[in-house]
């Protein structure tokens, strides 16, 4: 039988307010395509199926299609579990009408007979056990008593994680040797593994604050055959292990992720002996990171329109001098050209402030004004100018605080 394992979805994610509802449907269309292509029998989606817990409309239309359109097909089992993004109560709330569907949906954790599920082939036979482990939340797995520190909290976790699986593995085993045959048994997580890779805007946080709580692949039980991970974005086993996985996201989150080759995880079974092909995702909106001075920048925006690219773009601006109407000139320079500019970010500026700092002393320590008169020092601004500088700055600093104080 083939499975194929994904996560990370994050239907419903903008990037620095663009809205990517295009980007989802045809990665959507191309994972049913994918699915009849390969012709699996089971998908499995590890968690952070939404980005926030309360989806728009759009997405949850996404979403649902989807469902209907994968398993009229030649699917026959999807199994979902929630992850931190999502919202445990709205992922459980339709379970019972998709579970006519062969969707079998897992929000929070719950008993082990719960999330222990015995997946069978058209013919009513048994062919898949799967631990269908969601997020495990602090509270899901720890109590918390007076005059705890850090280390107990980190110990408790860990324990709380462990003893969980443990007792859906317990089950599992069971429920094999009841059954009878070779029949391979997967487990599901949504967690941070330690040495796991992340990348820089990713947007992968911390799952339990002030704490690490990194687990290794010892926690997993021995019965697992295979374990599709999620939470991690980057496609990557789990200390060498290639039965332990993280699929990693399918589109890339931020500019970080730009250039990944994304992918999802293929599991073939021989009775319980599992064998992982890497699935490519294609690219369906492209991501470029732009970086150096300003001619680094209008030499590479130029190659790219003359290539008639339809990136959107982060401009990292690395240039010694003072460039006071940047976003002016990008905004030219990408004029008549099918890419937009969704951030740009100035380096140099940052650096020379921190540069500035005393001994001891932080960006934190530093108010507003402060920072901008070190600029001011810093790239030269003859005296003469600054009084108007100052004043367009302090009304730009006054504007954005009026803002804040009218969305509170």
């Amino acid at each position: 039988m083939k499975v194929l394992h994904t996560s990370d979805w994050h239907l419903g994610r903008t990037l620095y307010g663009k809205r990517r509802y295009g980007e989802f449907e045809a990665f959507f269309n191309w994972l049913a395509e994918a699915i009849e292509e390969h012709d699996i029998d089971v998908l499995l989606v590890a968690g952070d199926i939404f980005d926030t817990t309360a989806p728009s409309n759009r997405a949850q239309e996404i979403y649902y299609r989807f469902l209907r359109r994968v398993t009229a097909a030649a699917c026959r089992h999807v199994v979902i579990v929630a992850g931190n993004h999502d919202s445990p109560s709205f992922l459980n709330a339709p379970k019972t009408l998709l579970r006519a569907l062969n969707v079998h949906v897992v929000g929070h954790a719950a008993a082990p007979e719960d999330e222990v599920l015995v997946l069978r082939d058209a013919q009513g036979a048994p062919e898949l056990i799967v631990c269908a482990v969601p997020h495990l939340r602090d509270r899901d797995i720890r109590t918390v008593q007076a005059g705890e520190d850090i280390a107990d909290k980190e110990r408790k976790l860990l324990a709380g994680i462990r003893e969980h699986y443990a007792a859906v593995g317990a089950l599992a085993a069971q429920k094999r040797a009841e059954l009878g045959g070779d029949i391979p048994i997967i487990g599901t997580g949504h967690l941070f593994t330690a040495g796991g890779k992340t990348t820089d805007g990713d947007g992968v946080r911390e799952l339990y604050v002030g704490s690490l709580a990194h687990v290794t692949s010892a926690i997993f039980p021995a019965c697992f055959d295979y374990v599709a991970l999620g939470h991690l974005h980057v496609p990557q086993p789990v200390g060498g292990a290639e039965t332990i996985r993280y699929s990693g996201s399918p589109l890339p989150m931020g500019f970080g992720e730009a250039r990944q080759q994304k992918s999802l995880c293929r599991v073939s079974f021989d009775r319980t002996t599992p064998t992982v092909a890497l699935v490519d995702v294609p690219v369906f909106q492209t991501l470029e990171r732009v970086k150096g001075d300003w001619t680094d920048i209008e030499d590479r925006i130029r190659a790219l329109a003359a290539a008639g690219s339809r990136a959107w773009l982060e401009v990292i601006y690395e240039g010694d001098g003072v460039v006071g109407d940047l976003r002016e000139r990008l905004d030219t320079a990408v004029s008549g050209t099918h890419m937009e500019v969704l951030r740009v970010k100035n380096n140099r500026v940052i650096e020379r402030v921190l540069g500035q700092c005393r001994e001891g002393e932080t960006l934190d320590d530093l108010d507003a004004n402060e920072v901008f008169e070190r600029c001011l020092a810093d790239h030269g601004v003859p005296e003469a100018q600054r009084p108007e500088l100052r004043q367009t700055y302090r009304e730009a600093v006054a504007s954005l605080r009026e803002d804040d104080a009218q969305a509170m």
